[in-house]
């Protein structure tokens, strides 16, 4: 007879503190759509962390502005989107577990169409009454909550 221990699971703290390094992946052929030949980079949880930290309140970045940034600051042609958006929450939940969600503004990211994010820590009814308290506009269209004049709140106007 075989006993199995409990699998625990990691923090996000140590996901964060034991990913490893940024690091560029260059794909000599397409791999499918938001995958094409190039410089791909694959960031860390610090990685992100570090970009969304600068953030200035009153103002939010689209998903596809962070992967650039990110891109820009390594020198690739690109941001995996996957691992990217897996590091922005573990850099959320680190903080979180830290207690200093307040010190790492996740809520000032936003979909590229400006719609807070579904799978928000919190929801996205959280997102968008944080980016009020910032000043950010936020109005209700159907079922989500969108930023009123996105091209007017962007980091990058």
């Amino acid at each position: 007879m075989t006993t199995s221990t409990p699998r625990t699971r990691r923090t996000a703290v140590a996901k964060r503190d034991t990913a490893p390094a940024p690091h560029v992946k260059t794909l000599r052929q397409a791999k499918g759509p938001g995958f094409p030949a190039g410089r791909m980079l694959i960031a860390s949880p610090q990685a992100v962390a570090d970009v969304v930290a600068a953030i200035p309140s009153g103002h939010v970045i689209t998903f596809p502005m962070l992967r650039a940034a990110l891109a820009r600051q390594f020198d690739a042609d690109y941001t995996c989107p996957i691992t990217t958006g897996i590091f922005l929450r573990v850099a959320a939940e680190a903080a979180l577990e830290e207690q200093r969600a307040d010190a790492l503004p996740v809520w000032r990211v936003v979909r590229e169409d400006g719609a807070c994010f579904d799978k928000f820590i919190g929801g996205p009814d959280q997102q968008a009454e944080r980016l009020r308290a910032d000043g950010v506009e936020v109005e209700r269209r159907r079922t989500r909550w969108y930023v009123r004049d996105l091209s007017g709140q962007r980091a990058d106007s």
